[in-house]
């Protein structure tokens, strides 16, 4: 068992992360910066710091589930953490954020004997709450190891490379994820306008080639008309274009993670969807199409 844990973030996804650590029977310490998102933890076992440096006082490892990489290099160096941090900690930072800003913020906390991992995750809240996330490492194979007890209570962690491969790994997840969500609301906009059962057709799709989580769960908020948010639009808008900087970064174009980009972007600028799930992808569709979605089911 973890002696302490410190996690800065606990917002829609650091919130469960957080009770799954708790179930495991770890000791954790939380911070957030809307205190009041950090509140309900007291009472089921956490101790709620103050500041993000206070929260960090002896943990032997800090988890970070903040917004993006510039919000991470802020806590971290400019709000009296990374020196708050005990030597030999390790830091996992599980927020999407640049490959490159991992690496760099890997080797600055390597210079005041902080170990680091980059662990970004998949899954969304239903898999934070349910512990099941998919987890992409980077970093050190044995601080990986050492750390993987504390990983296996929030979902599956794998080690996908040296520092930055995780970031990687999940900006190629949110790629599949976007592209897909463009695919399916496509299909369900065709099946829909043809006369289709959409319910039959997910069923009659499982297991096959096509199936995926994506259109099972997403195809089905499609279908209800349900976009309360999971994973927001802006977000998704943030990974594509960390996707878009770091294939620059490589000398490599993706077409398709620029044209659906540019379409969530739409759904953001032109109908206000910045706060909607990202399955709300079919709302563009259908205004594209000039049709209205249907009541909400």
């Amino acid at each position: 068992m973890t002696t302490s844990i410190a996690l800065l973030g606990t917002g829609l996804m650091g919130l469960p992360m957080a009770r799954q650590l708790l179930g495991a029977g770890h000791k954790l310490t939380v911070w957030n910066r809307d205190a009041s998102k950090a509140a309900p933890l007291a009472g089921e076992g956490a101790l709620v710091a103050a500041s993000a440096a206070d929260a960090v006082k002896g943990a032997s490892h800090i988890i970070t589930m903040l917004t993006d990489g510039t919000v991470v290099g802020h806590v971290l160096f400019e709000t009296g953490v990374a020196e708050a941090i005990s030597p030999d900690a390790t830091v996992i930072d599980m927020s999407s954020i640049q490959p490159g800003q991992a690496r760099a913020h890997a080797e600055r906390l390597s210079r005041l004997g902080v170990f680091h991992l980059d662990a970004p995750v998949s899954g969304g809240t239903g898999g934070a709450e349910a512990g099941t996330l998919a987890i992409m490492a980077g970093g050190d194979q044995q601080v990986f190891d050492n750390a993987s007890g504390l990983l296996s209570a929030m979902g599956r962690a794998v080690r996908v490379g040296p520092s930055g491969a995780g970031q990687l790994a999940k900006l190629a997840n949110q790629a599949i994820v976007g592209i897909a969500i463009g695919a399916i609301s496509e299909a369900t906009l065709l099946v829909s306008e043809g006369g289709g059962d959409l319910e039959a057709f997910r069923s009659a799709l499982a297991g096959g080639f096509a199936d995926s989580t994506i259109l099972q769960v997403h195809g089905q908020r499609m279908q209800a008309n349900d976009f309360a948010p999971r994973g927001r639009v802006s977000v998704q808008i943030k990974d594509l274009d960390n996707v878009l900087l770091e294939a620059g970064h490589l000398g490599i174009r993706l077409p398709m993670v620029e044209a659906v980009r540019d379409r969530f972007v739409r759904l953001m600028t032109e109908l206000d969807g910045g706060n909607l799930d990202h399955s709300a992808l079919f709302v563009e569709l259908l205004d594209l199409n000039g049709r209205s979605p249907a009541p909400r089911v």
